[in-house]
């Protein structure tokens, strides 16, 4: 049965307060620019060294930042960056010999060498309350026929698979994937040798869509939930990315929703189907595969340490129950409890005294009228919230 107008609406304006929280949680424009700036004169520096080994090195932007999935962490400023340095040559080296060469390189610099600090796969540059900046080897996978990549362990003693632009190349292929609603909303959307080996900078473009709201919207959920739990069981940020990917890819060719929260919620509730679970000499083992590549496996952790499996479980129902309890909501008090429980008070504050400063000034001017199943709103019928959803605005 299609949903009525004032059901519509109401989860209309759920969908656009979550995006602008979403959106809100974001670096700031000026972090972008300083980020994108130190990104590529890190790339240069890099890139442009004398030594052999690092001939050729190129630079590019791997995780959250490159994904556009960017979620300030709760309680400092600093923000991450991921940097993967690739060295194309196919000639057989260590990953402790390449890695303390880029180490040597970047001590090179007085302006990096007193903010590096040694990690155990990679180098971090620190730029105390703005970001910190991590540098990880790379060298290429002669066995993987897309493209793949091996880094190092946290031992260093051995390569391991990855293949950070694959999994960028199948994230954007999937976050491109327009799901079908029954309704029609009319919305639309357009979607030196040094700089030659330094990847671009990701533009921002504005619009998220579905799949990259859902991820920020688990990596937020995630972070409140923890935040009085042992850090070191909440999901990894690729785990919940993963998942959020696949699922949508799922719902996005299994169903037409009534609308984009349906939506949100079918692909939270199904990311666990895409966990392979197998008994190994008697113990129960978990696996998320990066199907890029052959062999990394974002759940090895959790087989060392099952409770890290018990706590992604007990989240992934927090999450689901939240995100249906909003669905359900009626009434802006209500909504507005539900939210800061979920993804703390900070975002939901943001957003929400945007909008009571909007009907203060709908009362001023005598244009203030009660929308259905919400609460006050600026005319009878509109929206007390910007007129944009996971989608983008509306044309004008």
């Amino acid at each position: 049965m299609l949903l009525d107008h004032a059901g519509f609406d109401r989860k209309a304006r759920i969908v656009t307060i979550l995006d602008e929280m979403m959106g809100g949680l974001e670096i700031s424009p000026s972090q972008r620019e300083l980020a994108q700036q130190r990104y590529e004169a890190v790339g240069r520096w890099l890139a442009s060294s004398g030594v052999l080994m690092l001939r050729d090195l190129y630079i590019y932007l791997q995780g959250s930042t490159a994904l556009g999935t960017t979620v300030k962490p709760i309680g400092h400023n600093e923000h991450d960056v991921d940097l993967v340095a690739h060295r194309p040559s196919y000639e057989a080296v260590e990953p402790a010999v390449l890695k303390r060469a880029i180490g040597d390189r970047l001590r090179e610099n007085g302006n990096y060498a007193p903010l590096l600090e040694e990690m155990p796969r990679c180098w971090r540059l620190v730029y105390a309350n703005e970001f910190h900046m991590d540098i990880t080897p790379a060298i290429p996978n002669a066995q993987c026929s897309n493209g793949g990549e091996l880094v190092p362990d946290r031992a260093l003693r051995r390569w391991k698979t990855s293949n950070p632009k694959g999994y960028k190349r199948e994230f954007e292929r999937r976050a491109a994937l327009k799901p079908q609603f029954r309704l029609n909303k009319s919305l639309q959307f357009d979607a030196k040798r040094a700089d030659k080996n330094v990847e671009p900078y990701p533009v921002a473009t504005g619009f998220k869509g579905v799949l990259r709201r859902m991820v920020q919207i688990g990596k937020r959920h995630r972070d409140i939930h923890f935040v009085d739990l042992d850090p070191c069981l909440a999901p990894i940020s690729v785990i919940i990315t993963t998942l959020a990917a696949w699922s949508y890819e799922y719902c996005v060719a299994a169903k037409v929703y009534e609308s984009e929260l349906d939506l949100a919620c079918e692909v939270v509730r199904y990311m666990p189907a895409f966990i392979e679970e197998r008994s190994v000499d008697g113990r129960r083992q978990w696996f998320i595969w990066n199907d890029t590549t052959a062999g990394e496996n974002f759940a090895e952790k959790w087989n060392k340490h099952p409770e890290r499996a018990e706590a992604f479980f007990s989240w992934h129902q927090r999450l689901m129950a939240d995100l249906d309890a909003l669905n359900e909501v009626e009434g802006m008090d209500r909504l507005n409890k539900g939210l800061r429980d979920a993804f703390g008070a900070a975002p939901v504050d943001r957003v929400f005294g945007r909008i009571n400063e909007e009907v203060a000034t709908a009362r001023r001017s005598g244009l203030l009228g009660l929308a259905p199943a919400a609460g006050l709103s600026v005319a009878a019928t509109s929206v007390p919230v910007r007129a944009n959803t996971f989608f983008g605005a509306p044309p004008r």
